[in-house]
């Protein structure tokens, strides 16, 4: 800026000079010519010669004035690209946060009727790519994302906004179809084979797109309209392009009063535990239960775990929220008159490094035996071995608490999981067994995993039992535990310590 003022200065400088050298010389040739006339008796040739004169100092000053602004433009010209490479991201080469959205803004300030599409792009699963690959893997991967969008949109202006997100502001876009073809047509090519590390993988991207003014009157609306879109393609299955819709404000809205409304929840201890049994081989007698949280709210009434544990998975409230459910188990465990008792822990958790700590704390704290403890993981996304979800595994074992994968079969569990971590039970999902026996192809696969287990000596727990024939035939597989409606639902502490002792009296 001060150099541009400088230049500015230099400018109106030459003009204020050009215009002094034009007032005296005119000046001299007025006053010069009629006396040089009366001198030398010519008239006419003072006036030709006072003409030349004139004409000269224009073209000189035209000249002049020419090269100057087109030698203040090359500077302007070098100082803006100077000015960019030097607020451009080492890595991918795209615009630094600040610099992009500085740009935004004052390209909107300058243009008052301004159109524009918006993307916001997140690589999918980055952090998976740099654990088993290393941090390399995952800058080659971006790289290659900012290349494909180069390729794809080369008039672009391409800002790099935190880690793995970026935001690309296209112009001459007309409607979000074809920015959302766009978007696709960037997904396409990064799902095409690329060598990293010396191993072929395909990469993956959620985007979130927007247009102004018809989204956004301004920059700040159009990028959290754009990232709205965004967080909904994250919670749909990811890899795949969402343009922003005036619902998600809606989504938006009950997203943070649940984020709000648990917060205090967790503070003031207003959740609750129901406990539903874990039978043993025979299917009567109850072998452990799993502590499943409620959430009862003063106004809404009951609101479901699916609705407030992926929201609170992308925050710290996963973390308290754990914390609160082992702590309450333990201090309900001696009611419970069970062998054990299994809680749900989600891989958001287990990627935290103090997670094994804490857990540690806590059952001292609770003079919680680890052995009485079974630690049930959900899969909501993908596990890796040699990282630090491993790490935590292995120090949970190690204070005697077992593993159990749950929703075996479905999602991103799989046999992989055998191979890359150490379990105890194996839970085979509902999804299997609800078709049961009938199912010819859900019939083979309970089998096949009752086998593998038994190889691995894994025990095998089966979910989401509701007939007596789905019991029978799963008892015949080989299965070692049972849950479902037909032989206990969830209840509260005081219905799930009632019914363990009549059962107990019973037996």
């Amino acid at each position: 800026m001060r150099q541009t003022m400088s230049l500015t200065r230099v400018m109106r400088t030459y003009c204020a000079v050009a215009v002094g050298v034009l007032l005296l010389t005119a000046g001299a040739l007025l006053l010069g010519g009629p006396m040089s006339a009366r001198l030398d008796g010519d008239a006419s040739i003072a006036a030709v010669t006072a003409g030349l004169g004139v004409a000269g100092t224009l073209l000189l000053l035209v000249l002049g004035y020419r090269s100057l602004r087109r030698q203040i433009g090359e500077m302007q010209a070098e100082r803006d690209t100077m000015l960019a490479n030097a607020h451009r991201d080492a890595l991918t080469g795209a615009f630094t946060r600040s610099y992009f959205l500085s740009r935004l803004r004052e390209d909107v300030k300058h243009e008052p009727d301004w159109s524009m599409g918006y993307m916001q792009i997140d690589m999918d699963h980055l952090k998976v790519l740099n654990d088993s690959g290393g941090h390399s893997a995952g800058d080659a991967a971006l790289v290659h994302l900012i290349g494909a969008v180069g390729r794809i949109l080369p008039g672009a202006m391409v800002g790099r906004l935190g880690g793995d997100e970026f935001g690309i502001a296209v112009r001459g876009i007309e409607s979000k179809p074809a920015l959302r073809r766009l978007g696709d047509q960037i997904l396409r090519e990064l799902g095409e084979p690329l060598q990293i590390s010396g191993r072929p993988v395909r990469l993956s991207a959620t985007i979130g797109i927007a247009m102004a003014p018809f989204d956004a009157q301004d920059v700040d609306q159009l990028i959290s309209k754009a990232d709205l879109a965004l967080y909904k393609g994250k919670r749909s299955g990811r890899h795949t392009t969402v343009a922003f819709e005036d619902d998600m404000l809606v989504d938006e809205r009950h997203r943070r009063f649940i984020e709000r409304d648990l917060r205090a929840a967790i503070l003031l201890n207003e959740l609750d535990l129901h406990y539903q049994p874990i039978f043993g081989r025979d299917g009567r007698t109850i072998r452990s239960y799993e502590a499943l949280v409620r959430w009862q709210h003063s106004v809404r009434g009951t609101i479901m775990p699916s609705d407030f544990i992926p929201i609170a998975e992308e925050s710290d409230l996963i973390d308290k929220l754990g914390d609160w459910v082992l702590r309450r188990a333990c201090l309900d465990f001696a009611s419970l008159s069970a062998p054990s008792v299994s809680i749900n822990v989600s891989a958001v958790q287990l990627r935290r490094p103090d997670f094994a700590e804490r857990f540690g704390k806590i059952l001292a704290e609770a003079g919680m035996d680890g052995s009485r403890l079974v630690v049930e993981v959900t899969e909501t996304v993908p596990m890796q071995a040699g990282t630090i979800e491993q790490t935590n595994l292995f120090a949970l074992g190690a204070f005697g608490v077992r593993i159990a994968v749950d929703d075996f079969g479905a999602g991103y569990a799989s046999l992989e999981y055998l191979r890359g971590f150490k379990f105890d039970i194996i839970k085979i999902d509902r999804s299997y067994v609800s078709n049961l026996p009938a199912g010819r192809a859900d019939a083979l696969i309970v089998s096949a995993i009752c086998k593998i287990a038994r190889s691995l000596s894994l025990e095998v727990v089966a979910e989401g039992i509701e007939t007596e024939e789905q019991l029978r035939f799963l008892q015949s597989c080989g299965c070692t535990g049972f849950q479902g409606y037909l032989l206990g639902r969830p209840a509260p502490l005081r219905v799930g310590a009632s019914v363990a002792r009549a059962l107990a009296s019973a037996a």
